[in-house]
């Protein structure tokens, strides 16, 4: 596939937050900690170990980074190092970005990127309250 063709053949399928992912025997992947909000007594926090977990589908060749911006998108929190991935015909790839020592200055609906070949592909948001802000939550019937 050359740079200039469209990535019509990839398709992000999802993208979690964990706080660890482990390679086990049968080559399975475990997570650990999924969570879509952060939720803490005070900001600013600081989370030891961070991982987005990004499960493609499709083929071909491409370079991955992920980056996460503050609310008001102006600064990086963290920046990935750009890994190669590889997904054969009809296959599937997993791209893992650990982050260390990550902190989260204030309150807010942090952006989380997902680039390919240095061009945006996709965006989550990652909200990170403390309990004096719990309507930046919102309300929901499932698991968090």
């Amino acid at each position: 596939m050359t740079s200039s063709e469209p990535k019509k053949n990839l398709k992000l399928l999802y993208t979690l937050f964990c706080d660890d992912v482990r390679l086990e025997a049968g080559n399975k992947l475990s997570f650990m900690g999924v969570f879509q909000n952060i939720l803490v007594q005070q900001v600013p926090v600081s989370l030891i170990k961070f991982a987005v977990v990004n499960h493609w589908q499709g083929e071909g060749s491409y370079l991955s980074e992920v980056r996460i911006l503050t609310p008001d998108r102006k600064q990086p929190v963290v920046v990935s190092q750009p890994t190669r991935f590889e997904i054969l015909p009809g296959g599937f790839a997993d791209n893992i970005s650990f982050f260390v020592n990550v902190t989260f200055p204030k309150a807010g609906r942090y952006v989380v990127q997902t680039l390919i070949d240095s061009n945006l592909f996709e965006e989550q948001m990652l909200t990170v309250s403390d309990v004096a802000e719990p309507e930046m939550l919102g309300t929901s019937e499932a698991v968090n």
